[in-house]
């Protein structure tokens, strides 16, 4: 696994940003030979790039899985350069079954009110697929609705008995049972929906949305995003063995970002001593033992 953009909104390049990185959201997922590539922020130009410095020509086959179509998640598509070169073909998957409309916005946005080339100048296969509970290339990839505006997903892959969830863009603070409680009392413990708890129970990895602190998040409510320290809960809930917060705020310096996480590995501490926490950061890899 690779962190090609941990940021969310809008890219926020410069010197205080450098560590944790500027790019948008971008995660690549590799299991064996199969290649996922969650959402397209501006972190998947430089991702395009290593592609095809380690294929060094040979085809590149890719599943591309986008949590939504906001455009810090799609905005790094028309400068991927794999999908300009014939030798390449790329899956762009839709949730629910018979879905294009993810399709049809991340090729729309390269029409020319936008952007100089049309998509049907990508000389690449470009594909629209289905996603239901299956299996790609012998991952078990499933898909899960969130609480977002205009709605988002996170997916889970399973594979040699290892599983990695990607879930970011959620506003868990929305969907918690006891949100009142969890407002009025930061150290009461917040409890999650069933359905949630399953998708993500006994993660090796859950690599989720944590942009606001508890402090800034009063006045985001609605914003589709939730409290980094909610974040941790879910994890404890779930039997999660670690987690990486990404999708950091664009106001946030890494100074903040630190402060920030240091503040959820404080709480995972109490809540769940094994849990491993850190922040995403744009350029770090690591393999799920």
């Amino acid at each position: 696994m690779k962190f090609w953009g941990t940021r969310g909104s809008i890219p926020t390049p410069g010197p205080t940003t450098h560590r944790y990185g500027g790019n948008t959201a971008c995660l690549e997922v590799r299991a064996g030979d199969a290649l996922f590539i969650c959402d397209g922020g501006t972190g998947l130009r430089e991702l395009g790039l290593d592609l095809i410095r380690r294929h060094q020509g040979t085809p590149i086959v890719g599943h591309m899985l986008f949590s939504h179509p906001h455009w810090d998640h799609i905005q790094g598509f028309p400068f991927f350069t794999p999908a300009y070169q014939p030798e390449n073909v790329f899956h762009i998957y839709g949730t629910p079954k018979g879905d294009r409309r993810l399709f049809g916005l991340v090729s729309g946005q390269m029409r020319s009110d936008y952007f100089p080339v049309d998509f049907s100048e990508l000389s690449a296969r470009i594909l629209a697929e289905d996603l239901e509970e299956e299996r790609i290339e012998g991952v078990k990839v499933r898909a899960l609705p969130q609480c977002h505006p205009g709605g988002s997903f996170a997916f889970s892959f399973e594979a040699g008995g290892r599983k990695v969830v990607y879930a970011t863009d959620n506003e868990l603070d929305e969907i918690l049972l006891n949100r009142e409680e969890s407002l009025r009392d930061l150290e009461a413990p917040r409890r999650f929906p069933q359905e949630l708890l399953d998708f993500v129970r006994g993660a090796d990895l859950l690599v989720a949305d944590g942009q606001y602190c508890d402090e800034e998040y009063p006045s985001k409510i609605g914003w589709g995003h939730p409290r980094a320290t909610t974040t941790v809960d879910l994890a404890a809930a779930a039997g999660v063995k670690q987690l990486a917060i990404t999708h950091h705020d664009p106001m946030q310096s890494d100074a903040e970002v630190d402060e920030k996480i240091a503040a959820c590995v404080r709480r995972a501490s109490r809540l769940a001593p094994g849990l491993v926490v850190f922040g995403a950061r744009e350029g770090a890899q690591f393999e799920v033992p």
